[in-house]
């Protein structure tokens, strides 16, 4: 009797393990990777600091070799190159939206990611805060003549076609760049505004905008959430927004289309998936 209890507690623990490993089998420990996605390293040249570039295809890039695309650049990649990809995934293989290069571009490898994007998306230099500030000079730069002149380069662009999109800090770093070099984008998409920052300077750059500048047909999407008020946070964002919008509209920009959209119940942690798939569907809208 204990042979025979023996041998089928042996028989179970066999079948058991069996079925355990059968489970483990169909466990995949790969990275998840978005579709048609590479990551590319640029070295500033002047300030030796290394940002990895996350680059993301259309759909119908490689069987197309003659089509041109559009490009949405990106800051803050690590958090925002995922939200925009997904967002924008079923709207452009749909047809609802123009199809773009998507890129990404993350903090200096070595860096913190808020000790990078304190330094490289602030205009002015704060003495009264402890991270390094101020460069966003320097990190304009090196879009330009960098980032831009290498996409252009490797990949079949529109080069009248390009969308920059910021948020927080990122935002106010889009602004400045529309106040400083606004004919680099087409289009703007700003979510949640930083205007705050260094006693709301950046305010005074947009007075001296010269209309000018804006090349025709640009486009500028602010997005903001309900709840980013003096009730719930430390800054008045919804009315520096608006305060933004209507700085420009009293420029008479014909050049200039603005649109502003306040995010019902959205606070600052949470505005930015819909000021980013808003902001680009209004952008890249097909009317077909």
């Amino acid at each position: 009797m204990n042979r025979r209890i023996y041998l089928l507690l042996l028989s179970l623990l066999s079948l058991f393990c069996s079925c355990v490993q059968a489970n483990n089998k169909r466990i995949d420990n790969s990275a998840f990777k978005i579709p048609r996605s590479h990551i590319v390293e640029l070295q500033d040249t002047q300030t030796q600091h290394v940002y990895p570039l996350f680059i993301k295809l259309p759909r119908s890039y490689q069987a197309n070799p003659d089509k041109r695309y559009p490009v949405i650049y990106i800051t803050d990649a690590g958090y925002s190159f995922q939200i925009v990809s997904g967002a924008t995934r079923f709207p452009m293989n749909t047809g609802k939206m123009a199809e773009a290069i998507i890129v990404g571009i993350s903090y200096s490898k070595g860096s913190k990611g808020s000790a990078s994007r304190v330094r490289d998306y602030t205009p002015f230099k704060a003495s009264n805060w402890k991270m390094e500030t101020g460069q966003a000079k320097q990190h304009l730069r090196f879009i330009e003549a960098q980032v831009i002149t290498y996409i252009d380069k490797h990949f079949r662009t529109i080069l009248s076609q390009r969308t920059f999109v910021g948020n927080s800090l990122g935002g106010l770093f889009g602004a400045y760049i529309l106040a400083t070099k606004p004919a680099l984008f087409s289009s703007y998409v700003l979510g949640s505004p930083s205007f705050w920052y260094h006693d709301k300077a950046i305010f005074k750059q947009i007075e001296l905008l010269d209309k000018k500048q804006i090349v025709a047909q640009t486009k500028l999407f602010v997005g903001v959430g309900a709840l980013e008020t003096k009730v719930y946070m430390a800054h008045e964002m919804v009315g520096d927004a608006k305060s933004f919008a209507n700085m420009l509209e009293a420029k008479l920009i014909p050049t200039l289309q603005t649109k502003l959209m306040v995010i019902p119940e959205a606070n600052h942690e949470t505005a930015f998936p819909t000021t980013a798939i808003q902001g680009l569907y209004w952008i890249y809208k097909n009317n077909t």
